[in-house]
């Protein structure tokens, strides 16, 4: 049985991606700090360490164990945090990425499939983005992830360490079996925060901005279930496993839906009005922004299948009620 190490896997995605992995017949082990993870989130087929990645002494402990290979979630990722705290970022992400590979290179497990994001990219220079598109990004969340491909470039070379680094979009939705339902603490994505004031947790929201050169002046963006990125993660561990080979793609639809789409569809999945104030746009937003995932299509043979707005939203607000 392959075995593999989901770092970050009692998180939001991280949980998803640890029960595609138990799905796929592999033996899970999920290392977690449970700062925003948490205990509701964990599988009991998954064994489960309660460590930190700033822990050196722990990571080597841990690595004791011949992993096949590991996934690598754990990072903090609010990218307007992240402009007002960025040593908190480069502690958080930069350094304890540094201990990780540390802890690798000292092992014998030599595959890292890495959560990157979109925000490497910044502001389009042309749409839909692929992974040509130049390396610019607007905020330090993105510039951690982008330095963290760079130190897995280096590992690459020098220590041997195959990876895959997964450029995500934006993730939304839960498990469509209802198996996972911890909801994200204090989210600042779109959806989920739609959600809140649907669930008379908020009393409304802030649209920024609606005058954009869009069909409904408000921004577009590409929004991925997170059934599909853990589909992705493990599709990318077997092609760097068996291909020996490296991998960097985009994780997206293709295509975008604008905020008051997602209000919407919401409005419609919840039976509830979603209160909002409309206010000004935010420096750096840009009015569209979606992905191409042809590369990810034609190496991994990767499609979305449940991406469509209707199973995002339905999903989501399913999750909530039970959490009501």
């Amino acid at each position: 049985m392959k075995s593999i190490l989901i770092v970050g896997g009692a998180g939001y995605i991280g949980s998803h991606v640890v029960l595609s992995f138990i799905e796929a017949g592999f033996e899970v082990t999920v290392l977690d700090n449970l700062s925003s993870g948490m205990q509701i989130n964990l599988f009991p087929e998954a064994r489960f360490i309660h460590a930190d990645l700033q822990d050196r002494a722990a990571l080597s402990n841990i690595f004791k164990h011949p992993y096949d290979g590991i996934v690598h979630l754990a990072s903090l990722k609010a990218a307007g945090e992240s402009m007002l705290i960025p040593e908190k970022y480069a502690y958080q992400n930069i350094n304890g990425t540094i201990n990780l590979l540390e802890a690798l290179s000292n092992s014998q497990t030599r595959i890292v499939i890495f959560s990157s994001s979109a925000a490497v990219y910044g502001m389009p220079e042309y749409l839909p983005l692929d992974e040509n598109h130049p390396l610019n990004p607007i905020n330090f969340y993105g510039f951690t992830k982008l330095e963290i491909e760079r130190l897995l470039e280096w590992f690459d070379q020098l220590k041997g360490i195959r990876y895959a680094s997964l450029r995500y979009f934006n993730a939304a939705g839960y498990d469509a079996g209802g198996r996972i339902t911890g909801l994200e603490q204090n989210p600042a994505n779109l959806i989920p925060v739609v959600m809140e004031v649907a669930a008379g947790k908020r009393a409304s929201m802030d649209i920024f901005g609606n005058d954009y050169p869009t069909p409904d002046g408000t921004g577009i963006r590409d929004y991925i279930h997170v059934s599909d990125l853990a589909d992705a993660h493990l599709k990318a561990f077997e092609y760097v496993q068996t291909q020996n080979k490296t991998l960097t793609v985009n994780l997206g639809t293709g295509s975008g839906c604008s905020v008051m789409d997602v209000i919407n569809a919401s409005s419609r999945a919840s039976g509830k009005q979603i209160a909002y104030n409309i206010v000004d746009r935010r420096p750096g937003d840009p009015a569209d922004l979606y992905s191409s995932s042809e590369k990810a299509s034609r190496i991994l043979g990767w499609q979305p299948r449940f991406s469509d707005l209707e199973t995002l939203i339905s999903s989501t607000w399913e999750v909530y009620q039970k959490n009501q």
